[in-house]
Order: C-alpha cells, then sequence, then structure tokens
C-alpha cells in the first residue's frame, strides 16, 4: 500500500522559509516521479515542482528561483525547500509520486498523493 505522509508546513512571515518533507512508502516502482502542487481558495490547484526519475526537475514559473525539489532515496523522502515565500505562496501543499510515465506529466497527474500541509505566508 502507497503511503505519502506530508509534514513542514507553517505560518511564517513573507521573505521567510520553510521546508516540507513527503515520507513516501509502499512503492515498488523502480522509476518513480515525484512532485509538489497546491491549492488555496479562490486560486484552484497550481502546479509546484516536480522530480522525475532520470533527475530532471521542472518548476512552476511562479516559484522557480525560489523553491527547490529534492529526494533522499535512504530515507524515502521528497523534500520541498521553499525561499523568499510570498503571501501568494499561502495554501494546502500536497506530495504525489506515480510511476515515471515521462515528462510531459505533472504532479496533480500522479497517481498517489498525501494529506496536504498548510503553509500560510503572511505580510
Amino acid at each position: 500500500q502507497v503511503q505519502l505522509v506530508e509534514s513542514g508546513g507553517a505560518s511564517v512571515q513573507a521573505g521567510g522559509s520553510l521546508r516540507l518533507s513527503c515520507v513516501v512508502s509502499g512503492f515498488t516502482y523502480n522509476s518513480v516521479c515525484l512532485g509538489w502542487f497546491r491549492e488555496a481558495p479562490g486560486r484552484g490547484r497550481e502546479e509546484v515542482a516536480a522530480l522525475y526519475a532520470g533527475g530532471h526537475t521542472w518548476y512552476a514559473d511562479s516559484v522557480k528561483g525560489r523553491f527547490t525539489v529534492t529526494r533522499d532515496n535512504a530515507k524515502n523522502t521528497l523534500y520541498l525547500q521553499m525561499d523568499s515565500l510570498k503571501p501568494e505562496d499561502t495554501a494546502m501543499y500536497y506530495c504525489t509520486a506515480d510511476k515515471d510515465y515521462g515528462l510531459d506529466l505533472r504532479p496533480s497527474d500522479f497517481l498517489y498523493r498525501g494529506q496536504g500541509t498548510q503553509v500560510t505566508v503572511s505580510s
């Protein structure tokens, strides 16, 4: 059974940093893609970042240069380092995972997702 458990969400002031973590378990695929998307009231769902099996990364323009997605295979953990946070980054952040089907898919397309962790950025 695949499980994704996020943590690290918090309330911070604009300009601050947070690191989200996502522990992934139950995967048997050799090639796995991982990612993050977010949802906020009034703004809907927004793709954030993806990390594909070959090490390729993808970022939304809105977070490029501020967010970094990485993984620690030994800990089965995906991270999202978020720097220079803005109030518009306020959202529920979801970790997602799936077998790697290629670079055209985005995090919200992935099959598995966690319960989310809330990030609130105040001005």
